[in-house]
């Protein structure tokens, strides 16, 4: 990371008290009078005009109605010098006027899903890139690390783990660190960048550090939400394990949204071991201080072992779902086995109603021929007429009774 740079109130290219841009003609000889140039132009072209001056105070008669704020989305914004913070302004102009009057001091300024007139002029004073800018309005970044000349832009992806309705809410915030400026731009509930203000101005000598300090706060912030995250997911998957060996239908369902929300977690922790990597990489180039360097890669090594965790819980989602697929199966398979054998044994039951039925329909048959009385039929009055009737009825029974015997159906 870049040093801090002196800036003296008198010649500093913000100063934007001339209207003719006579101070950026001055230094555009050099390297400072082109980024001077450059502000100029993302002023006169994106910066809103100012806001009329409010009207004079009445003693007497009714107070005019309130306006709107003059910036809705500024969260906290402040100013310190050696770690202390000096002010607190109300607005970005306040800021913006504040900063250049303190050459050793530096803004943290906070944003919440701030309007594209308010990231402008922040880019017009703090000379951020148009790029960066671009991806702060657009928001839906993935995490990266950018460096833009002096500046650091950071996105991030902070995640909350909601116990009611048991899933993971994603946040996504932008960070633009500058030699003596810290702009966070917050799209989402998390993180809840109050308390990593309060933990620093908590550790003055950890601020004195300048930017970078804020900087590292803010990954710690972010990569801390992440370990509530790993604890409510991994007991989700313990009871998803015991839903999964108790058959219940809804488990898959479960698995698959729990596992949707591990690719989102996975895209916002693997991308940081990258990341953090990098920018220690540049400890020497930068000179960052020392102390600072071991917070950085103790940040470095958790964000580690947090991807390492979550690639372990696709991992046992993935065979869990395997698993359950499998259960599913065989569950299946037991059904349509019992399903099987009930056709089998009622088909059993079938074959043995239809053979008595056709046992017993051979003497009815013959019955009901010799019942008919008609005057001229055979064997009617013969004497042997009913021993042979009775006679055919037993050998056609017996003969019935044979062959569905040998056919198993008896």
């Amino acid at each position: 990371m870049s040093e801090r740079r002196a800036r003296p109130s008198s010649e500093d290219p913000r100063n934007t008290s001339g209207t003719d841009g006579s101070t950026e003609a001055k230094d555009s000889g050099g390297p400072k009078g082109a980024r001077a140039a450059r502000r100029s132009l993302w002023r006169r072209a994106l910066t809103p005009p100012p806001a009329p001056a409010p009207r004079p105070s009445v003693p007497h008669g009714p107070s005019p109605a309130p306006g709107p704020p003059e910036v809705v989305s500024v969260v906290q914004s402040a100013l310190y010098r050696d770690g202390v913070r000096v002010s607190a302004p109300a607005s970005l102009a306040e800021t913006f006027r504040e900063l250049r009057e303190q050459p050793d001091g530096m803004a943290w300024i906070g944003l919440a899903r701030p309007t594209a007139a308010e990231l402008h002029s922040l880019a017009a004073e703090f000379d951020l890139h148009p790029l960066a800018v671009e991806d702060a309005m657009e928001a839906h970044q993935r995490p990266k690390l950018e460096r833009y000349g002096e500046t650091l832009f950071v996105v991030l992806s902070a995640a909350r783990y909601l116990d009611a309705a048991e899933e993971v809410d994603f946040g996504e915030l932008h960070v633009f660190v500058g030699p003596d400026f810290v702009i966070t731009v917050r799209h989402g509930a998390a993180p809840d960048l109050s308390a990593v203000r309060r933990r620093m101005e908590g550790s003055p000598e950890l601020l004195r550090l300048g930017p970078e300090a804020v900087l590292y706060a803010i990954l710690d912030s972010v990569v801390d939400g992440y370990v509530p995250v790993v604890s409510g997911v991994q007991n989700d998957i313990d009871e998803i394990e015991t839903e999964v060996f108790r058959g219940d239908p809804a488990v898959s369902r479960r698995i698959y949204e729990l596992s949707r929300e591990m690719v989102e977690f996975q895209r916002a922790t693997r991308p940081l071991v990258g990341m953090l990597h990098n920018l220690m990489a540049g400890f020497a180039k930068y000179r960052t201080d020392e102390e600072l360097q071991r917070y950085l890669r103790d940040v470095a090594d958790h964000v580690t072992h947090t991807s390492e965790r979550v690639d372990g819980f696709r991992q046992a989602l993935t065979d869990i779902l395997t698993v359950n697929a499998t259960l599913v199966t065989q569950q299946q398979n037991a059904e349509m086995r019992a399903l099987a054998e009930a056709g089998f044994e009622q088909n059993e039951e079938i074959k043995k109603i239809s053979s008595w039925a056709a046992i017993l329909f051979a003497p009815t048959l013959v019955g009901t021929i010799y019942g008919m009385n008609f005057s001229h039929m055979p064997e009617l009055h013969w004497a042997f007429g009913y021993p042979f009737a009775i006679v055919l009825m037993a050998v056609v029974c017996t003969s019935l009774y044979f062959v569905f015997k040998r056919k198993d159906w008896l």
